[in-house]
C-alpha cells in the first residue's frame, strides 16, 4: 500500500468519524425537539382547557348569585354561555389525554360537573331558592368549589408534566451531546495511534536513510537499512542502495 493511500485512508477514516458522530447528534437532537415540543403541546392545551373551564364555573358562580338576586334574564343568559364553554373545553380536554391518571381526572369533573349543573338546572327565580343565602353556601358553592377542584387537579396535573417534560429534555441533550463527546475522544486517540504509525512507518525509515547517506558520505560505511513497509520509502531505499552499491564499484576500478 503506498503512502498516499495509507495517509488518505487515515484521514478517511477519521472523518467518517466524526461525520457519524456529527449525524448522530443531530438525529437525537432532532428526534428530541420533536419529541418535546409535541409534550409541550399537548400539556399546554390541556393547561389552557382547565384554565378555560375555572373561568367559565367562576361565571357560572357569579350567574348562580345573580339568580338568587332575582336577575332571571341576565343570569340564566350568563349561565348558558359559561356552560357551552365548560362543556367545549371539557369535550376537547378528553381528545388530548397524554398523561397517566388524566381520564380519571377527566370522568371526575364530569361526574362532579353534572351534579353542579342538576342544582342550578331547576327553577331559582321566584321559588324559596330565591335569596336563599344558606342554600346557596350549603348546597351549590359545596358544590362548585368540588368542580373546581377536580379542574384545579387537571391543571396541576398537567403543569407537572410539562415540568417532566423539561426534565427529559435534559436528559435527552445530555444524550445527544454524548456522541460527540465519544467522537472527540475517539477522534483524539485515532489521532495518537495514526500520529505513532506515521512515524514508525515514515518518519523513522526516512530519518533512518538520511542518517545512513550521511554516514556513507562521511565514513564510507556501508548503507543498510531495512524497511519493513512496502511502499514508496522502501522503493527509495532499495534505490539509494543500489546508488551505493554502483558508487562503490565505480570506485573500486
Amino acid at each position: 500500500m503506498g503512502i498516499r493511500i495509507k495517509i488518505f485512508s487515515g484521514f478517511l477514516i477519521l472523518s467518517l468519524m466524526l461525520a457519524l458522530a456529527g449525524a448522530w447528534s443531530v438525529f437525537e437532537l432532532r428526534s428530541t425537539g420533536f419529541y418535546v415540543q409535541d409534550l409541550l403541546d399537548d400539556n399546554y392545551r390541556s393547561i389552557h382547557a382547565a384554565r378555560e373551564m375555572i373561568e367559565a364555573l367562576e361565571r357560572e358562580d357569579s350567574a348562580i348569585l345573580m339568580l338568587l338576586l332575582g336577575e332571571w334574564t341576565e343570569g340564566r343568559a350568563m349561565l348558558m354561555k359559561a356552560d357551552s364553554v365548560f362543556r367545549d373545553k371539557l369535550a376537547f380536554a378528553y381528545t388530548n389525554i397524554t398523561v397517566t391518571g388524566e381520564q380519571a381526572n377527566l370522568d371526575t369533573i364530569s361526574a362532579r360537573y353534572k351534579s353542579y349543573v342538576n342544582l342550578w338546572e331547576r327553577p331559582i327565580v321566584d321559588t324559596p331558592k330565591e335569596g336563599n343565602l344558606q342554600w346557596y353556601f350549603s348546597i351549590v358553592h359545596k358544590s362548585f368549589l368540588a368542580v373546581k377542584a377536580s379542574v384545579n387537579d387537571l391543571y396541576n396535573l398537567n403543569n407537572q408534566a410539562m415540568y417532566q417534560t423539561s426534565s427529559d429534555l435534559k436528559q435527552r441533550s445530555n444524550r445527544a451531546v454524548m456522541p460527540g463527546l465519544i467522537a472527540i475522544f475517539a477522534a483524539l486517540l485515532f489521532s495518537l495511534i495514526f500520529n505513532y504509525f506515521i512515524h514508525y512507518y515514515m518518519v523513522g525509515p526516512i530519518i533512518q536513510i538520511t542518517d545512513r547517506i550521511r554516514r556513507f558520505i562521511k565514513k564510507r560505511t556501508p548503507y543498510e537499512v531495512h524497511v519493513e513497509s512496502n511502499d514508496e520509502i522502501s522503493h527509495l531505499s532499495e534505490s539509494i542502495s543500489q546508488l551505493c552499491t554502483f558508487v562503490e564499484s565505480e570506485k573500486a576500478r
